[in-house]
């Protein structure tokens, strides 16, 4: 730890903006980790519990393709991207598909080019969440293809090449997985590299607004932007192959940078509470914790509250913070740990009921874990000890890993296992 010191204040609130997404609302999740991007649900009266064969199922569909990528949930529809859609029998290409709320019928399909299969076969396929905004959705292709479509019925209505047209560089081999940031009128993504590390485009036509470049920036990961506000700056935060950054939302002017050496990949999606930020990453690296400090002079810098701690590593499945207290999973061993946000200390870890990564949620003052076999466990949220108290498996996983994050959305449990969806009621 640094000679820096730090109180903890009482005043400590949750302040990622008034609203990552114009449209959201506590009844949806409109994009990766849900409308704060805490992966936290808001929904009350959920269930502490479950039955012995899991909780009940609402509907199940097919067609949503190949792929890790979630589902965003918005008004009467949701939404995922995949390749090899069960409904179009031949076709390999990737689609962008929505689906009635209600009744999981699948309800159009615009294609977003083809499938990307250019790792081995578990990595194939389509990753990045789609991000809902009113009567538009927009999505990001492995190979870094943004494309915006109407909500409603799917008609395209502008593209950008992220690396041809824009000079965008991953910082790893394996595609595009961001899910893009909607702040007002400006769509904000994550290109990566030393030419176009984020970027600002206007959301209605695609124009360029600003660029941000990380001078030395090895390119983008695979987290999404969230938003933090110091005093009257807006910072959008982010984790890119180099680590952490924060880049002003006027401008796109770099105000801070947190480097790290390289690694293998840099997944998570940081965590923002007030003036910290806590950031993670998988093979070996650990996770770090910040403050964010505002200047005289209007400049930002920061301040480590702790260094990469390597027991606080995620590779992939995302860590929340509820309370005061960090839940995610070790790397990705399938052992959840629950650790001090302040001080990193570990203060329980436990193996899972699953196989493989966890992938960790909450909602309801309790924690939802997905393993990589498609077993969902739930658990209390609890510093003292790890109690899993229900479980049930997906049903028709395990031939390639549940590696896409679960979604919890008006009393619903919202479940991809490739080309299956599945919405469960979770509520008492």
């Amino acid at each position: 730890m640094s000679s820096f010191s730090f109180v903890r204040h009482s005043s400590l609130v949750l302040t990622v903006g008034v609203a990552i997404l114009a449209s959201a609302h506590g009844k949806d999740w409109p994009t990766f980790r849900g409308p704060q991007r805490t992966a936290v649900a808001v929904d009350k009266n959920l269930l502490k519990a479950w039955p012995e064969a899991g909780p009940t199922l609402v509907w199940e569909t097919a067609g949503a393709g190949r792929g890790y990528a979630s589902v965003a949930v918005a008004g009467d529809k949701l939404f995922t991207l995949g390749d090899g859609l069960s409904t179009k029998s031949g076709d390999e290409e990737e689609y962008l598909t929505a689906y009635e709320r209600a009744t999981g019928k699948q309800l159009w399909a615009t294609k977003t080019g083809p499938a990307w299969k250019e790792m081995q076969p578990d990595w194939h396929n389509s990753r990045s969440t789609p991000t809902v905004d009113g009567e538009m959705v927009y999505v990001i292709t492995p190979k870094g293809v943004l494309v915006a479509c109407k909500s409603g019925d799917g008609a395209e209505v502008w593209r950008k090449n992220l690396v041809a047209e824009i000079g965008g560089k991953k910082g790893d081999p394996w595609g595009y997985s961001e899910s893009v940031l909607i702040d007002g009128d400006k769509l904000v993504c994550t290109p990566g590299g030393d030419k176009a590390t984020m970027v600002a485009f206007n959301k209605v036509n695609g124009e360029l607004i600003w660029t941000a470049i990380r001078a030395g920036d090895i390119g983008a990961g695979h987290a999404s932007i969230v938003i933090s506000e110091i005093g009257s700056t807006r910072v959008y935060v982010q984790t890119t192959g180099s680590g952490a950054v924060g880049v002003s939302a006027e401008d796109g002017k770099v105000l801070w940078s947190y480097p790290i050496e390289k690694t293998t990949a840099v997944i998570p999606t940081p965590i923002v509470r007030g003036d910290l930020v806590f950031f993670s990453a998988g093979y070996g690296r650990g996770g770090a914790l910040l403050q964010q400090v505002a200047g005289a002079d209007g400049a930002l810098t920061v301040k480590e509250i702790y260094g990469l701690n390597p027991k606080l590593g995620n590779k992939h499945g995302g860590v929340v913070l509820i309370g005061e207290c960090l839940y995610g999973d070790s790397d990705d061993s399938g052992v959840p740990f629950c650790a001090d946000l302040m001080t990193g200390q570990i203060k329980w870890q436990g193996r899972g009921p699953g196989k493989g990564s966890a992938i960790v949620i909450g909602g309801g003052d309790m924690l939802y874990l997905q393993f990589a076999d498609g077993e969902v466990a739930l658990a209390n949220v609890d510093p003292d000890k790890y109690t899993v108290v229900s479980q049930f498996k997906i049903p028709g996983s395990g031939e390639r890993p549940s590696w896409a994050h679960p979604a919890i959305a008006d009393g619903k449990l919202y479940v991809r296992s490739q080309d299956k969806l599945f919405c469960y009621d979770i509520v008492k």
